[in-house]
């Protein structure tokens, strides 16, 4: 079995954090950042469709709450490549018994963590060093009729930014806040 990317389970299904396992010596280090064999046993379907690099310059900036409807909802493996993450996941899925929950965790190149966000759940993260780094694989290519969002500042979402916000794009600020007729993504 390969041991060179561990996979631990989240409370919301499917969300996974996985860990590198960095092999090293005096030249520097080694470390697999995709697996599809680990992958597939935590779910992921199909292969990676679309490669993207994040590049976040300022400290408190809020980049999210994304994700893309069906039938082009995705599985993202997010890694950071430099700087620290607070990398958050919303379960928006009407199925799921952690419907609204939020799970949150800091991703850097340091620590050796990435997350698995399944179909169905919105991703953002604040930039926790004034430089960051994210490598995204998605299952589905990008679609812009399917994007959709929800506020990363939905008191519903209980979504506790470690740092103030220093800034967040037009489109972000202009995602609505969750309504209370909201019953979910259906996939």
């Amino acid at each position: 079995m390969d041991k060179s990317l561990l996979s631990k389970p989240t409370f919301i299904r499917g969300v996974e954090l996985l860990c590198r396992v960095q092999r090293q010596d005096e030249r520097g280090y080694f470390e697999r950042l995709y697996s599809s064999s680990i992958l597939q046993t935590c779910g992921w379907q199909g292969g990676i469709e679309q490669v993207n690099h994040s590049v976040t310059l300022g400290l408190g900036i809020v980049r999210g709450m994304h994700y893309q409807k069906p039938p082009y909802a995705e599985y993202k493996l997010v890694s950071c490549l430099r700087g620290v993450a607070w990398d958050v996941v919303v379960d928006l899925r009407a199925d799921s018994a952690s419907f609204l929950q939020t799970f949150a965790v800091e991703l850097s190149a340091k620590n050796a963590q990435a997350i698995l966000i399944p179909p169905g759940c919105a991703h953002g993260f604040q930039a926790l060093s004034a430089e960051l780094e994210l490598l995204y694989c998605h299952s589905a290519s990008y679609q812009a009729q399917f994007e959709a969002g929800v506020n990363a500042l939905d008191p519903q979402l209980h979504i506790a930014w470690p740092l103030p916000i220093a800034q967040r794009s037009p489109r972000d600020t202009d995602f609505a806040m969750i309504a209370d007729d909201f019953k979910g993504v259906w996939l």
